[in-house]
């Protein structure tokens, strides 16, 4: 039985086409969320949940005050 090969390219071929330029540095709207991602122990996260809970506010607008207060004392 006889393999059957491809046949041979010369060169590296033809390059790619232009793609469209993607600005992923640009700003986002004002009015769009970005998530905000990081880590800590299981035992806050009880706390902060059931306080905001408990206060009816969410979890968002608890750490949104937070920052502003914290803003506010260290100017």
């Amino acid at each position: 039985m006889t393999k059957i090969l491809p046949p041979r390219r010369n060169g590296k071929g033809l390059p790619p086409a232009p793609m469209q330029v993607v600005h992923n540095l640009d700003r986002a709207e004002s009015g769009a969320q970005k998530p905000l991602n990081f880590k800590v122990s299981p035992e806050f996260h009880r706390e902060y949940k059931a306080y905001a809970a408990v206060h009816g506010v969410s979890m968002v607008d608890l750490l949104r005050e937070g920052f502003d207060l914290v803003k506010q004392r260290r100017g």
